[in-house]
């Protein structure tokens, strides 16, 4: 049996999440919304475009694409795509897919013509009736990838009628009705506002579901539990890093109900050897770790786990319990982005800083224009460079460029997390 995702949604107007199409009440800010639906166990979000002027769509689209780097559950787009080019500004914004609407009478058309260009598994079709199928059923089911069904009462003509996957967004929580829904071997996925709910526990509908005999995404351990080595105690260390910067930020322990709770939360939680007693990281201060991957030792006796920490880890208030250094060597960073990120640094404290005679001060005083220029020249000594095909002087003109580069980013206010953002929206 295929997983059941569950699907959080959030509806857009005026620059505001609100409760529904119909509903323009403010339910909260979009991007903690967010953030909490990437956490929580939600496993996709659905965005709509409520927006009736360009100047309100183009404010949404900034949202969906700002969202779309901060959180790493598949993002949909839909609502307000009225051509080609919405089709394209959706996905540009790191949608993985555009949820089309059902009810144009060119809705048809325009998956014909975007389904060659960007790839029948980006487009969805929302819809409320099944007129839709009845008139194109053999080309929806040609250029369209899957439909999300607004409306739970045409769940089962749907079924009957067509040979495509649907997921379903319904109003609160029947578990009857939502059952009834997902055993449907053609239902991939439901959601709606209980899913949306910050005070729904995901965690808990998804056991509640697995109990029902409907399987759905969830850490499950590749080894048990019995062929783990464990110390003295009983127990196994674990080694905690930040999962985008790899730094450590600590170190606990597990028992076997602290690892099977940390499995079932999806937040990490261990075993206090001082207290004798399980503790969810995060539970009084808020700074929860919530699991990315778990990955054990060659000798099965430590575990690995890479994690989304909030806040800080350490009690002291710092970022990671590994603050105070013993002893230090220089040597030299062969870490790109270690590397990146010191000249950016190193590039805000000389704006901040001016010092006489620096290059880098003489280009911020210059401008922005007086930047691009030198961008634009650094750019042509590396294609001068490569086509003299010297390595040495490639690698020096590329480094030139790069540093110009860091300026410009520093001036407009984009960071490298920016560029890894949108450079890991291009690799699927």
């Amino acid at each position: 049996m295929e997983h059941k995702n569950l699907i959080a949604t959030i509806y857009l107007k005026d620059g505001e999440a609100v409760k529904s199409r119909e509903d323009f009440t403010i339910v909260g800010d979009w991007k903690a919304l967010a953030k909490f639906y990437n956490e929580s166990g939600v496993d996709k979000l659905y965005i709509f475009d409520l927006s009736q002027n360009d100047k309100e769509h183009d404010i949404h689209l900034e949202i969906i694409k700002h969202l779309s780097r901060i959180i790493e559950i598949p993002v949909y787009g839909g609502g307000n795509i009225t051509k080609m080019e919405d089709i394209k500004k959706i996905l540009y914004a790191g949608c993985k897919g555009a949820i089309l609407d059902g009810s144009r009478h060119d809705i048809i058309q325009m998956a014909q013509e975007a389904a060659p260009r960007f790839g029948k598994e980006k487009l969805l079709i929302s819809m409320e009736t099944v007129d839709l199928m009845f008139k194109h059923k053999k080309e929806a089911e040609e250029y369209v990838h899957k439909l999300v069904v607004l409306n739970e009462n045409i769940v089962e003509a749907l079924a009957n009628i067509a040979d495509m996957p649907f997921s379903v967004i319904v109003p609160g929580y029947s578990k009857k009705l939502w059952l009834d829904i997902l055993k449907r071997d053609c239902v991939t996925g439901i959601g709606g506002d209980y899913v949306s709910n910050p005070d729904t526990d995901i965690v808990a509908l998804k056991k509640d579901l697995d109990a029902e005999g409907i399987q759905t995404r969830k850490f499950v351990s590749a080894i048990p539990w019995s062929e783990f080595k464990l110390n003295a105690d009983g127990l196994i260390p674990v080694i905690v890093q930040e999962y985008q910067t790899c730094e450590v930020l600590m170190l606990a322990y597990m028992n076997e109900e602290a690892y099977k709770m940390t499995l079932a939360l999806g937040k990490m939680t261990y075993y206090s050897r001082s207290r004798k007693e399980l503790w969810i990281k995060g539970e009084t201060s808020g700074h929860y770790q919530y699991v990315k991957s778990l990955t054990i030792d060659c000798d099965k006796d430590t575990i690995l786990a890479n994690v989304s920490q909030v806040g800080a880890a350490c009690h002291t208030g710092n970022p990671t319990c590994f603050f105070q250094e013993l002893v230090k060597k220089q040597y030299i960073s062969r870490n790109p982005l270690e590397i990146f990120e010191d000249m950016y640094d190193s590039v805000i404290e000389r704006k901040e800083h001016p010092r006489e005679g620096s290059y880098t001060n003489y280009l911020f005083d210059k401008g922005l224009d007086k930047i691009l220029q030198n961008i634009g020249e650094e750019a042509t000594e590396i294609v001068i460079a490569a086509k003299n095909t010297e390595p040495e002087e490639i690698t020096y003109e590329i480094c030139d460029f790069i540093h110009d580069l860091i300026i410009m980013m520093v001036e407009t206010g984009i960071t490298w997390e920016d560029v890894v953002e949108e450079l890991n929206q291009r690799l699927f």
